[in-house]
């Protein structure tokens, strides 16, 4: 069971960029973040800016809709951007290599629904909604571990 913890407010794709890029040096190995919400709600804009936070160099950040997952070397950990709207199956996720990952790597797992029970109790859920203007965006994190209260603090500060 999770809480809502913090609702961060972003009235343009950019400040939700920078909500991305402040949480990202804050992670390491084994942190996962569950990105949900609506197509084009913002999940892969999110996941894009954080992972072009925790790069050494620029580099291209391609949705993993048809790939499925993407891996970039981070500074403190590999990072895995997953996209799991076209999985059947939680199987799939394994036969992936997606639940080693989030043991040893910096996990963005897009639809983690489709984890079922293989979500780990330890991730931040993150929401993203569009509850107004066109490029507006509502951020609603979650958590269930206490650490993620200090990993979290101050992000929706502009």
């Amino acid at each position: 069971m999770h809480s809502t913890n913090l609702i961060c407010h972003a009235n343009d794709p950019d400040v939700t960029s920078a909500i991305a890029r402040r949480l990202g040096p804050r992670l390491g190995a084994g942190d996962v973040i569950l990105l949900s919400g609506d197509v084009g709600a913002g999940k892969t804009h999110f996941a894009r800016s954080m992972i072009l936070s925790l790069l050494d160099q620029p580099e291209d950040v391609p949705s993993p809709t048809y790939t499925l997952v993407q891996t970039y070397p981070g500074k403190q950990a590999e990072i895995w951007h997953a996209d799991l709207y076209r999985l059947s199956s939680a199987g799939e996720v394994i036969e992936l290599g997606l639940t080693q990952a989030m043991e040893e790597a910096i996990c963005l797992i897009e639809w983690p629904d489709r984890l079922a029970d293989l979500a780990p109790e330890s991730a931040l859920h993150l929401t993203l909604s569009a509850p107004g203007a066109p490029q507006e965006r509502s951020l609603s994190f979650s958590w269930s571990d206490p650490r993620w209260a200090a990993l979290t603090a101050g992000l929706c500060d502009d």
